[in-house]
């Protein structure tokens, strides 16, 4: 397993969360490639933390299908499975359709501001090739309502089955279809400032659905 370089290790009091979310943030991105073995010894020296936070990341990852372990055995970055990933986007379409209806009426000015922020930044990350850029300011678009929703029971669900959706989602804001998801995100923000919460969530539902389930697929 190559270990990537130019990573400074974390700190010795790093919480487990964050060994989490940088293991998880590696295999979304395609640092460690589908069908690649991951050896626990070798990511706790690349994090620079002990074996045993890196142990319990890679039970949690392989409770949201990101990884598949053998006790005892060998842990391998899972391959995208399509009916794994149809299973997560429509979890997360049904998540985000009711973040958006139950909190349109109570969307503020600046929550609307920082929707539109991320969307032109989601398009200029776009039109520069910046695939990472553009997912991170498509969560943070979509993280408004969710936020304002205050659903632990939402956010749970979506932090868990969010990352396996996230490296199809990745593929696609790499391809020409990418635009699509600029036009969704204007009428969505512009149907939550109308304050038609229906219309908004039909909106939200559908930019989640429509994503494709295989790598390939646009």
């Amino acid at each position: 397993m190559p270990i990537p370089t130019g990573s400074s290790p974390l700190g010795r009091s790093l919480l487990r969360n964050d060994v989490y979310t940088r293991l998880r943030d590696a295999l979304v991105d395609g640092t460690f490639a589908p069908g690649e073995q991951l050896k626990d010894v070798d990511l706790a020296a690349w994090l620079g933390v002990s074996r045993t936070p890196v142990r319990e990341a890679l039970l949690r990852l392989a409770t949201s299908g990101l990884v598949e372990t053998q006790p005892g055995r060998s842990t391998t970055v899972s391959t995208i499975d399509e009916r794994k990933v149809r299973d997560a986007r429509d979890v997360l379409a049904a998540m985000h359709q009711l973040a958006v209806r139950e909190t349109v009426s109570t969307l503020t000015d600046d929550d609307l501001e920082r929707m539109r922020a991320a969307n032109r930044d989601f398009a200029a990350a776009l039109k520069t090739g910046d695939v990472a850029a553009a997912l991170d300011a498509d969560e943070r678009l979509h993280a408004v309502p969710v936020t304002a929703l205050g659903n632990e029971a939402v956010e749970s669900v979506l932090e868990h089955f969010g990352p396996v959706v996230r490296r199809v989602e990745r593929m696609r804001f790499a391809s020409h279809d990418a635009q699509r998801s600029v036009d969704a995100h204007d009428r969505l923000i512009e149907l939550c400032a109308a304050r038609d919460a229906e219309a908004a969530a039909a909106v939200a539902f559908d930019t989640w659905h429509s994503l494709p389930v295989t790598p390939d697929a646009s």
